[in-house]
């Protein structure tokens, strides 16, 4: 499966990230549920990461814990 790119503005500044499309399918799943925008999440996401992680794999992080909290214990 390959990468999809799209631009988003963070904090005043683009960047790209890169992900399957599944993970936009989840990310944005995440947001609706939120009730926020794909941006707000992903600028959330950032503020939240460690500076060495990469914000790709910590978005992919995100939304299997958005799906994992819907998983009855």
């Amino acid at each position: 499966m390959s990468l999809v790119k799209r631009s988003i503005t963070l904090h005043g500044h683009r960047t790209s990230i890169a992900l399957e499309p599944a993970f936009w399918e989840g990310l944005e799943a995440l947001a609706r549920s939120k009730n926020s925008s794909l941006a707000a999440i992903v600028a959330q996401i950032d503020d939240s990461r460690d500076p060495d992680a990469g914000l790709s794999s910590c978005v992919r992080l995100a939304v299997l814990e958005h799906y994992k909290a819907q998983i009855p214990t």
